[in-house]
């Protein structure tokens, strides 16, 4: 079990080498078998450690690799750790990563830069995988910026466009806002109780804190500010739609399956904090109530494909942070993992859609796909069916109620917390059977010219199974009930704090959700399914589709006022002695070029008097 725990991280990481020090000499197929062998065996790892937890074996599992930080007052080792939320999560990482691999494999083979775009995806796999299986707070932001670092470099892929670099340069300075917040927050930590152990942490923080303590608050608003920033959530959610510059799989797997719910790991690993500062808990849920809802309502005045999908990314996870928020860590997990499934397979539907029409992103100008590409089609009915949470037939269904459900019933939660996840669930239902029925019916208006490949359909296939079956794990009581997966979360993370006596039963607010969805694709049809998709503009609808004018505001307020007073500053005093130098380094350049003259006796003369100036300091 050891050797193969420190393998999961590890085989990827080792990929990553082999394609960037030894990958000029690989064929393009020999790239692609490193790359997707290497996960593939990750998952195979990763496979073999799980599934003995799922019969009720081994609970928690550390592995000490080696000592990596030994100073006065801190010891922090390269030590990996393996629990039920750990497992859930490098269960997704590893499964999701290798279809998207696969995917990958013939989706880009015509890319320039194919050996460069495997490496990249390794590390970034490898980086995940450190982050969900560190035992410690440093380790884990080791991990945790070094995806930032793959995210940059993977949205930036076709560097040679500008707007694809500067979305790069985007997603980077506005993550690492919060990314700042989050260090000074592990400082904190490492001044209050010496370690970055987290289970020493939790259990410190239970015996040293009292609920509400100021330091609490201040730890966990600092920690909540990296989860906000890398799960683009209020208000650092701009980087997002724009990182959609990057190739469709690495929004498939970076920024719709993986890096973006690193924030919800963060909060869920580290719980006991936010329990310890009940008012940041309950800020967690209204920033993921309100990014739900803003986020929907851009998705729904958008005309790219991908954009659409980035905005409902967005949204999904202000669902995860609005059960984390009442408590429902395991209902936060859940829907980590069906969103996975179907979020990815809209992306790689997407992708296949997007290629096959030359790089066409408009829904407004396609139409009767549904005939030209059945395999986009089928797998962007299963994802969408599944994100819009149709009852009973499809994952999301499971996930999103069992949400809904907890922020009614939930001691934390609430009926304005309820209210806007169903109202959440009716846009949603309305935003993603938008482009369904305009892209994929309606007449055509460009032909395509490419079929997706049987690696690209394989991985779309799985994918639609299990956007289809993945929630049968967690079943409500109103069904039969059936709790495997939090039964098996139960181990790490608490279960929800219910009320008691609500005025809505489980049942009543599940009939109020499935209504919702039904009554969201009922709207859609007869907006855009019964005829030709008219587009309407006006100022409301701009307003949401430039994100609620987020950027414009951060540009008026931070961007240019911080660009003013660089021009103004850029000969301040901190650059002097730099000046200086480059000044000196000039100077004695110049003195030195007119000493070659190109005479011959001066050269002669020069040699002869550096000799006996080097004899003189020899004899002195």
């Amino acid at each position: 079990m050891t050797v193969l725990l420190a393998l999961i991280p590890a085989l990827p990481l080792a990929g990553f080498a082999i394609l960037a020090l030894a990958g000029g000499v690989l064929p393009r197929r020999g790239i692609g078998t490193v790359a997707v062998g290497a996960v593939l065996l990750s998952a195979l790892a990763a496979a073999i450690c799980v599934i003995p937890m799922l019969g009720g074996g081994q609970g928690v599992t550390t592995v000490d690799l080696w000592h990596w930080v030994v100073v006065p007052g801190l010891k922090a080792d390269m030590a990996l750790r393996l629990d039920a939320l750990s497992a859930v999560m490098i269960g997704v990482i590893t499964g999701v990563g290798l279809l998207i691999h696969i995917y990958s494999a013939t989706f880009m083979a015509e890319e320039h830069g194919y050996r460069r775009y495997f490496a990249y995806l390794n590390l970034f796999t490898a980086s995940m995988l450190i982050l969900v299986l560190a035992d410690n707070l440093l380790m884990l932001y080791m991990g945790w910026e070094l995806v930032g670092l793959c995210s940059y470099l993977l949205i930036g892929f076709g560097y040679e466009a500008p707007d694809n670099g500067r979305a790069a340069r985007k997603a980077f300075v506005v993550t690492r806002v919060g990314d700042a917040a989050m260090a000074v927050g592990l400082f904190l930590l490492v001044a209050q109780f010496g370690t970055l152990n987290i289970a020493a942490i939790m259990d410190q923080a239970q015996l040293q804190w009292a609920a509400g303590q100021p330091l609490a608050i201040a730890v966990t608003l600092l920690l909540l500010a990296g989860a906000v920033g890398k799960s683009a959530q209020l208000p650092l959610q701009t980087w997002l739609p724009d990182a959609m510059a990057g190739p469709t799989p690495v929004s498939a797997l970076i920024h719709a399956a993986t890096m973006v719910t690193a924030g919800v790991y963060l909060i869920a690993r580290t719980h006991s904090l936010y329990e310890l500062a009940p008012p940041v808990q309950t800020l967690v849920a209204i920033i993921g109530a309100a990014t739900l809802l803003l986020s929907a309502f851009s998705a729904l005045a958008q005309r790219d494909i991908k954009r659409i999908l980035a905005y409902s990314t967005i949204s999904q996870i202000g669902y995860m942070f609005l059960a984390l928020g009442v408590g429902a860590y395991s209902a936060a997990l859940f829907h980590f993992m069906t969103h996975a499934f179907f979020k990815a397979l809209l992306f790689l539907a997407a992708g296949v859609v997007i290629m096959a029409l030359d790089d066409e992103h408009d829904i407004f100008r396609m139409g009767d796909l549904r005939r030209r590409l059945p395999g986009a089609f089928w797998g962007f009915l299963a994802g969408g069916a599944s994100l819009a949470a149709l009852p009973l037939i499809t994952a999301g269904f499971y996930s999103k109620d069992l949400i809904l459900s907890d922020a009614f019933r939930s001691q934390a939660g609430s009926g304005w917390l309820w209210a806007a996840g169903v109202l959440g669930a009716f846009l949603t239902s309305i935003y993603i059977f938008r482009p369904l029925f305009i892209a994929f019916g309606g007449e055509a208006k460009t032909t395509p010219q490419r079929r997706a490949t049987r690696p690209e359909l394989f991985a779309i296939a799985v994918l639609s199974v299990l956007s289809v079956i993945g929630g049968l794990v967690e079943i409500p009581s109103a069904l039969g009930g059936y709790h495997g997966f939090s039964a098996f979360l139960h181990a790490t993370l608490p279960a929800v704090p219910v009320a008691g006596e609500t005025a809505l039963g489980e049942g009543t607010l599940m009939l109020i959700s499935a209504a919702v969805v039904l009554a969201g694709l009922g709207v859609a049809w007869w907006r855009f399914g019964t005829g030709a998709a008219v587009e309407h503009d006006n100022a409301l609808l701009r307003l949401w589709g430039e994100g609620w004018g987020f950027d414009r505001v951060y540009d008026l307020f931070l961007v240019k006022p911080y660009v003013w007073l660089a021009r103004i500053d850029r000969r301040d005093v901190v650059d002097l002695p730099y000046t200086l130098i480059a000044a000196a380094a000039r100077t004695l350049h110049r003195g030195l070029s007119a000493t070659q003259t190109g005479r011959l006796r001066w050269y002669a003369a020069s040699i002869a008097g550096g000799a006996v100036i080097i004899i003189a300091i020899g004899v002195l």
